[in-house]
């Protein structure tokens, strides 16, 4: 048993055979040194991450609010993806090219373009290839206005769509990706949004990887350019603008691994695409898999006040896999976050704490945990025994944080 945090709780369940690994509840300070990431990157923001696992393989200025430029095409497309499974829009749904749209994003306008005519009425699947492919202004704004009537009410819908995904940090103002200073993302949020699209729009994702669209007779080429590279590549995105720099999300798949890799702030195109595949290759090189938990395993419990029982098990939906440098004994650090103690009724299945896990100065793991078993409010002796507890355990908190 170890004393963290003002709670007591045993730390078996994280120590594993080829890590070094305990567990707390809340902040804790780690006093060892952080280890140093063996890949460096000339790119400002920088993210890896693993897309089955969530493991983040490595990061630089990854939560540090930046301009997404294009990229923020990809939040656009996402409240598009989901218009379509939620079955009020279909690829073959036709949208009017306004005059807003031509003027502000047609051939025209000095930006990105699919080069759509005034007027034009022109299907989602056009459209979204004009966006995805072409990066085309026009098409966004078109759809962004088709859809919620204005840019602006897109735009919101954007961040709302964001926040109903857990992005905290990114806002949008628009469905270009134009300069604003409100307009903001993270890496580390592009990289999960990456990761939500691929799994959850298989299908439409494909567009993504795509290598040319033609339309009013214009062929262009993808901007992406890790899809001409031979590295597995099938999406995503760039951007640049002068607030953002070059940058790029983008995904690659190798012996039925994926990875995600972000990138922005950086000064050429040629810098974005190389800064890129380094990343990816030294990712597909250098880790492995290593499972912590079975699915459905236990991996800790959670503290209950005035219930049937004084703790829940917790258990993950899924296997959790972490992936670390091959050959590596380095120490990793599992944290259980959870606000408590939990008021019962605690059902079964229920979002209750979060397991993170950090692999010296990186954030490798964080992940749901659930309810293993409904815990039911206790007898009224349950609750005075626990409200008692409770009273005591707060007063010698007081007493220390005096001291």
């Amino acid at each position: 048993m170890r004393r963290l945090s003002g709670q007591w709780f045993s730390a078996r369940r994280l120590v594993l055979p080829f890590l070094a690994m305990w567990v707390a509840v809340g902040c804790v300070a780690d006093p060892r040194p952080a280890v140093a990431q063996s890949f460096q990157t000339i790119a400002p923001h920088a993210i890896l991450m693993d897309a089955e696992t969530g493991t983040v393989l490595f990061e630089k200025a990854a939560d540090d609010p930046m301009a997404p430029a294009s990229m923020a095409k990809i939040m656009a497309v996402e409240v598009i993806f989901n218009e379509i499974k939620q079955g009020r829009l279909t690829l073959d749904s036709e949208f009017v090219i306004s005059e807003n749209a031509w003027r502000r994003g047609g051939g025209g306008s000095g930006g990105s373009s699919m080069f759509a005519k005034l007027n034009d009425r022109i299907k989602l699947g056009d459209l979204l290839r004009g966006i995805i492919v072409q990066s085309g202004n026009d098409a966004s704004i078109a759809v962004a206005e088709g859809i919620a009537g204005s840019e602006d009410n897109f735009a919101r819908m954007m961040t709302d769509r964001a926040r109903q995904l857990g992005l905290t940090v990114s806002t949008f103002k628009n469905a270009t990706g134009y300069a604003h200073p409100e307009q903001k993302v993270t890496a580390r949020e592009l990289a999960i949004l990456a990761a939500h699209i691929i799994e959850t729009y298989p299908e439409l994702y494909k567009i993504f990887g795509e290598r040319e669209f033609t339309w009013n007779k214009i062929r262009q080429q993808n901007r992406n350019p890790l899809l001409t590279m031979e590295i597995g590549a099938d999406g995503l995105k760039t951007g640049n603008i002068e607030e953002s720099g070059f940058g790029l999300v983008g995904s690659a798949v190798q012996n039925g691994q994926r990875l995600i890799v972000v990138v922005n702030g950086l000064k050429t195109a040629r810098d974005r695409a190389n800064e890129s595949r380094k990343l990816l290759e030294w990712g597909f090189r250098a880790f492995e898999a290593r499972q912590l938990f079975d699915k459905g395993e236990i991996v800790g419990e959670a503290k209950v006040h005035g219930g049937s029982r004084g703790s829940v098990p917790l258990v993950a939906k899924k296997p959790v896999r972490l992936l670390v440098p091959r050959g590596s004994g380095e120490r990793v650090t599992a944290r259980i976050i959870y606000q408590g103690p939990l008021i019962p009724p605690v059902k079964e299945g229920t979002e209750v704490a979060r397991l993170r896990v950090t692999r010296g100065d990186v954030k490798a793991l964080d992940l749901p945990l659930y309810a293993g078993e409904t815990v039911e409010v206790g007898t009224l002796q349950q609750r005075a025994v626990d409200g008692l507890l409770e009273f005591g355990t707060g007063l010698v908190r007081r007493a220390f944080s005096r001291s």
